[in-house]
This record gives structure tokens, sequence and C-alpha cells, in this order.
């Protein structure tokens, strides 16, 4: 019998204003969290100030995973960049809001709210979350 393999999925895109979407499909641990760093840190790299990780479509995130957005989002602050999150749904958010990361990171329900703030176009109705 093989192993399961987990569900994980990322695709990019760049707004015209040159902010960063990376949108998350899946499950976010031990064994897909690199990939999601990779890419993060790939975006960081090529000089993006203005990041949006969509989690619309997460089901799961373990430890593994909140440390790798930390990360990235220590990353983009070195940086005087921003970066904010996409999530809505119930089971991830009450995983950020029993962590306290609700009040860390910049979270909205919907990706044009998100893309909007890292743009630096308003709060627009996320969560105010600051540097650890």
């Amino acid at each position: 019998m093989s192993p399961v393999v987990p569900h994980f999925e990322l695709s990019e895109q760049t707004a015209v204003s040159g902010t960063h979407v990376i949108s998350v499909r899946g499950e976010i641990h031990l064994s897909t969290a690199p990939r999601l760093s990779q890419r993060l840190q790939a975006a960081i790299d090529d000089d993006s100030r203005a990041i949006v990780l969509d989690l619309s479509a997460v089901e799961f995130i373990d430890s593994t995973g909140l440390s790798v957005l930390l990360s990235g989002l220590r990353r983009m602050n070195q940086v005087q960049g921003r970066m904010a999150l996409v999530c809505a749904n119930p089971t991830v958010l009450r995983l950020f809001e029993i962590t306290s990361l609700d009040e860390t990171f910049d979270i909205f329900a919907e990706l044009p709210a998100a893309v909007a703030h890292v743009q630096g176009k308003g709060d627009a109705g996320g969560s105010s979350g600051g540097a650890p």
C-alpha cells in the first residue's frame, strides 16, 4: 500500500501594481511547508515589497506552517515590505486566534481587501497585526 500524499498546491500571480499573490491549496504541514517557504523567499528575493498569501483553500495548517508564515512576515518587515493573509476558513482562523497570531498578521476575508492593504490603500477591514 503506497503512502498517502497530502494535497498541496501553490500558484502565484503578480498584480499590475507589483503585488505578489501566492495562493495555497490543501494542507500546510511538515511535508509541504518547505515548498511554501521557498516560494515566499523567492518572492521576497525578487524585490517584492507587497505579498498576499491567499489561504482561502487551505484546509489545515500545523505549527511548521505557522512558522513559515511568521518567518515570511519577519523577512518582509526587514525589507520594509507588507504582507497580508486571506483566510475565511473558520477552522484555520480559529488556529490563528488560539495562538494569538490574529494579532500579528493582517488577515482578510477577501483577496481584493488584502491586496489593497499591502498596496497601502487603507486597512480595508482586516485584523490589524504587526511585527512579532
